[in-house]
């Protein structure tokens, strides 16, 4: 079922679209080396088999989850002697994230001579997984979960392609679709393997059509889950957060029940609590955040079905919590400032000087340390770039604990204009 060629990749127009970057390097045969960031069956290993064929490659696999600084050699010693061939090599590396610093190191040279075409593949976030010095010899592409009519498109493919593998007229009917691609979560290789149990159900029961209970059935999840007006995981979970947000702690149990028992995992909405103590309600109850992490550490305590009234104990609270999204507002200005003026220096008095070479060279002078100023604040002090304006991001809002903090921020705000003046 693995596609052979781009055209036949289902999902990832926004990499492999005509025109898109990833389809013009491999078509123009522009090799160069990369990492795939995406959730399971999304197509991480497909795409670099599909760009060695291109390539004209040998491929190379190696899995950081089995291999060790031994294979990593004797794959490095194939590509320098393909390279002397004139041959091009592609390291394929599932999990690269596993590898620690000293293996990823291992590769930087031979990535750099063009000894290697370097592709990994990770789920995890490689700004935090992998090493500066590979990541910026590498690009990285983002790999999206797989949309629902993708998931039906492979369905109908794994159908055309298996017909000789499959029992005579085996069919699904349109609900049972619906309930495999939901159930599926985006990866093509869940699908995939929905199929092939489908097919051995439907040998063994002398029937030719998958109908809706059967792929509840195969899926392991209630057919409750997609009711008639076709609720997906995502509109449940948008319908929770909504209702915390909007301190109705009563939808906010319902949506919350819904999920539960439609099978949702309790961490993924243990997660989402967390996320919502911080983005809707902030400081105007900071202790919020705290019920959430107890609520997500309760659950890994106890499982299921006890941890999950932590969670909605936690759910109750936060839809009843004062809101305020200040600290999200702000966060977000100072990230859009971060990517605008990035490149601007530490100031001086604002750096550490742990060494006498670097206090020589004026590292951390004329320091204003708060505690030792007239009520524990350096009045008029700056602790923004030179070069860039002070910003007041964070505006608290009239609720909860942040009305205190307005108003002890506009004090200072008041003293630093008297120092200026």
């Amino acid at each position: 079922m693995r596609p052979k060629i781009l055209d036949d990749v289902y999902g990832q127009d926004h990499i492999l679209a005509p025109g898109k970057p990833l389809r013009a390097a491999v078509k123009n045969k522009v090799p160069h080396s990369m990492v795939f960031w995406g959730p399971p069956g999304s197509g991480k290993t497909t795409l670099a088999r599909i760009i060695s064929n291109e390539f004209e490659a040998q491929l190379l696999t190696l899995s950081a989850v089995e291999s060790g600084i031994k294979d990593i050699r004797q794959a490095i010693t194939e590509g320098q002697k393909a390279r002397r061939e004139n041959r091009a090599t592609v390291l394929f590396v599932d999990e690269v994230h596993r590898f620690n610093k000293s293996q990823q190191d291992a590769f930087l040279p031979h990535i750099e001579c063009g000894d290697l075409i370097f592709i990994g593949a990770t789920t995890e976030n490689p700004g935090f997984e992998l090493n500066s010095a590979l990541l910026s010899r590498l690009k990285v592409y983002v790999l999206k979960k797989l949309q629902l009519d993708d998931l039906q498109k492979i369905i109908d493919r794994s159908i055309q392609l298996g017909s000789k593998f499959l029992p005579p007229d085996f069919d699904i009917s349109d609900e049972a679709r619906e309930i495999l691609v939901q159930c599926a979560g985006g990866d093509a290789r869940r699908v995939l393997n929905f199929i092939e149990v489908a097919a051995s159900f439907v040998q063994a029961q002398g029937v030719s059509k998958v109908n809706a209970n059967l792929a509840a059935e195969i899926a392991g999840q209630p057919l409750s889950r997609f009711d008639k007006r076709g609720d997906t995981f995502f509109e449940l979970i948008s319908a929770m957060h909504k209702s915390v947000r909007g301190s109705d702690p009563d939808a906010s149990l319902y949506w919350l029940a819904r999920m539960f028992t439609g099978g949702c995992d309790p961490l993924y909405v243990a997660r989402r609590v967390v996320r919502i103590a911080s983005e809707d309600i902030g400081n105007a109850d900071p202790n919020a955040l705290n019920v959430a992490l107890n609520a997500w550490d309760t659950y890994h305590r106890l499982g299921t079905p006890e941890g999950e009234l932590a969670i909605a104990q936690a759910v109750v609270y936060l839809a009843c919590c004062p809101k305020s999204n200040a600290v999200y507002s702000a966060f977000n200005l100072a990230s859009e400032d971060a990517k605008t003026h990035g490149s601007l220096d530490v100031p001086m008095h604002l750096r550490n000087a742990p060494t006498r070479m670097m206090k020589d060279l004026g590292y951390g002078a004329k320091y204003r340390y708060a505690h030792d100023e007239q009520g524990g604040y350096a009045h008029g002090e700056t602790y923004f770039p030179s070069g860039m304006e002070r910003k007041h991001y964070y505006k608290p809002v009239e609720r909860g604990v942040e009305k205190r903090i307005k108003a002890y921020m506009e004090k200072l705000r008041r003293q630093d204009k008297s120092a200026s003046n």
